[in-house]
């Protein structure tokens, strides 16, 4: 019995802790994922903070958490200052949508880029505004202001919303710009995609921009976006599929898919990394993170489209084993 116990505790002194930090985007599919995980390896905690992608570059960078995650990828300056050199491994994709909260309208509605973008531009402040009504004829639209609602803090999610945004409309990208934080000039602040989500759905009459699976959870109407071949589409995974498949992905795996060409392509779509450190400073840590990445290839992608995200294209997943390998 005694030693029994003795077992136990050897075992839990020696479970390998795990701290990451980052992306809300991708918190859904990381947060079973790494549960799923720890019961196949009990020895192996990962511990996961959805702070924003902003704080995943951060932290990482500073070496405060073992890893990172980011919808937006690090910015050439980001990489040379970071303290802690790290890779970007890519994930999943997911898509980001404009949700909003307009009682009496049940029809899903539609929105072309560059009337999204003069929404938060505060050039669209009516719902009613002849730009939306064009796109949705035959919808009784009222008259009430418009509440934008963005994120407050540094957010992947952003990047994506506003990297979207800055290539349809050279307004927004001379005035705003694409970034995890922007100064936006109207709106209301919101942290996370839940704080968004929450507000979107408090707040009548107001719009937003959350990961997919945000709107799916919450079951938030969203609307549909104009693509680059001109057809409104809804966010899918077979739509952010679409959208990576023409992509070319360079060796570092730092690419933009948003605005896609395609006439199937979700023009609002992504992929989301974990940064991982190129030298860890604890090897046995390294290795644990490495046993993971190899496990969230061979079988946790599978689970992707289940969650509204969409799995790595076979090309590129093929890829990023041969850098999983590599890790030392």
């Amino acid at each position: 019995m005694a030693a029994g116990l003795l077992a136990i505790a050897a075992a839990t002194a020696s479970a390998q802790n795990i701290n990451g930090a980052g992306a809300t985007f991708p918190y859904p599919i990381y947060s079973r994922w790494f549960s799923e995980y720890a019961k196949l390896h009990p020895d192996v905690k990962i511990n996961y903070q959805s702070i924003g992608s902003g704080g995943g570059i951060r932290q990482v960078s500073e070496g405060t958490v073992d890893f990172g995650a980011t919808d937006g990828p690090m910015s050439d300056d980001a990489i040379k200052s970071a303290k802690v050199k790290t890779i970007h491994i890519p994930t999943v994709l997911g898509a980001v949508v404009p949700v909003y909260n307009l009682k009496g309208v049940s029809q899903q509605l539609n929105f072309s880029g560059d009337v999204i973008a003069d929404i938060y531009l505060g050039k669209i402040s009516k719902w009613n505004d002849p730009r939306i009504a064009k796109d949705n004829p035959g919808v009784n639209l009222p008259a009430a202001a418009i509440l934008p609602v963005y994120r407050s803090d540094g957010s992947g999610t952003s990047f994506i919303f506003t990297d979207y945004l800055s290539k349809v409309s050279a307004d927004f990208k001379a005035k705003v710009g694409a970034a995890t934080s922007v100064k936006w000039p109207t709106g209301i602040g919101q942290k996370g995609n839940e704080g968004v989500a929450g507000m979107v759905r408090q707040a009548p009459n107001s719009f937003g921009y959350v990961e997919l699976i945000y709107a799916r959870g919450n079951n938030m109407p969203f609307g549909k976006v104009k693509n680059a071949s001109g057809k409104f589409i809804e966010a899918s995974t077979d739509g952010v599929t679409a959208a990576a498949a023409g992509a070319t992905i360079p060796a570092d795996y730092r690419v933009s898919i948003t605005n896609a060409p395609g006439a199937n392509a979700y023009p609002i779509s992504s992929f989301t990394w974990l940064l991982i450190p190129v030298q860890a400073t604890d090897a046995s840590k390294s290795k644990a993170i490495k046993g993971f990445l190899e496990w969230m290839l061979s079988t946790g992608e599978a689970e992707a489209a289940q969650m509204t995200y969409a799995p790595l294209p076979k090309a590129v997943a093929d890829r990023v084993k041969q850098t999983v390998a590599g890790i030392k």
